[in-house]
């Protein structure tokens, strides 16, 4: 087999991800498994920490795929200004502050169905967030989500200025 006959493995989050992805669009992967054995059942990359910003996508993309979201449960000290509910598309969202941390966002749909997702921080690389986010989803995960961010750390992008 030639080397340009050998599959590439897909890139599930392309480095232009934040400038290639539309505002208004979550940056989110569920497990696909009905199981639910892990200890996450997804992660959500925000491109900030303005929870006002950033909540509307991501319960629109939940809704989608998992039907009404009733209220998500955060760490108010993880985000900037945390309201006490949005609406989205017509629909009120409690928001509850809970010290979880900020590496966690706990998801309701319904009266007592939960979801927890790892937040990966709005700085990350894109290739620390792919890792982060896959190890997430995978099927029977037991690592918690801080221990899944420290193993993959949030690095500033850095922006050289050219000379004046």
């Amino acid at each position: 087999m030639a080397e340009s006959d050998a599959p590439t493995p897909p890139k599930l989050l392309p480095d232009e991800i934040h400038r290639a992805v539309k505002p208004g669009t979550a940056m989110l992967r569920l497990q696909t498994t009905h199981s639910r054995e892990g200890v996450l059942d997804g992660a959500w990359w925000p491109r900030s920490r303005d929870i006002a910003t950033e909540l509307p996508a991501l319960i629109r993309a939940l809704t989608a795929h998992l039907g009404p979201v009733t209220r998500v449960g955060l760490d108010a000290d993880a985000w900037e200004e945390v309201p006490t509910r949005v609406i989205v598309d017509d629909r009120v969202v409690r928001l509850d502050s809970f010290p979880v941390g900020d590496d966690t966002v706990l998801i309701t749909r319904g009266d007592n169905d939960h979801f927890a997702l790892l937040v990966v921080p709005p700085d990350t690389t894109p290739d620390a967030a792919r890792v982060a986010m896959a190890r997430a989803v995978d099927v029977g995960n037991v690592t918690q989500a801080a221990e899944i961010l420290v193993a993959t750390p949030a690095e500033p992008a850095t922006h050289h200025q050219e000379p004046a």
